[in-house]
């Protein structure tokens, strides 16, 4: 199960998102905002990392305008590795070396199509569990 969240900057990119998922047959659950009304990101953020610290989903996707506001609420909840990505060589990176556990980005720092492909790069990438890595993710979780 993916969370995922936005602010009213990233609502109709979310959107975008939630029906690529549903394409692909993955589930999610959308804990809002649920339009386009002016809203607090950190309220999102915080709500997906909860989801995602508390074992309910597995991943999060987060978008607000920047990504940089919804991501650092996110990281504000323990056990939780936000990682803002505005290409697919990150959005890799992330998951390879950081086992990142969300992905934020910005509806208006990323197109569509772009956003799209970093989405299935995170999600279809594996942590690569090698030992300098694990000994890295333990650093930053202590």
């Amino acid at each position: 199960m993916i969370a995922l969240g936005s602010d009213q900057a990233g609502y109709e990119l979310k959107q975008a998102v939630m029906k690529h998922l549903g394409e692909r047959g993955l589930e999610y659950r959308d804990y809002g905002s649920y339009d386009p009304e002016p809203v607090d990101y950190p309220v999102y953020g915080k709500k997906v990392a909860h989801a995602v610290a508390d074992g309910e989903c597995d991943k999060g996707i987060l978008i607000c305008g920047t990504g940089i506001g919804i991501s650092i609420a996110a990281n504000k909840v323990k056990g939780i590795r936000a990682a803002l990505c505005s290409d697919c060589f990150s959005a890799e990176a992330t998951r390879l070396h950081n086992d990142a556990n969300i992905l934020a980005f910005g509806a208006r720092v990323v197109g569509e199509g772009l956003a799209l492909k970093i989405v299935d790069t995170f999600l279809d990438t594996e942590f690569s569990g090698a030992e300098r890595h694990k000994r890295r993710v333990d650093m930053i979780e202590d």
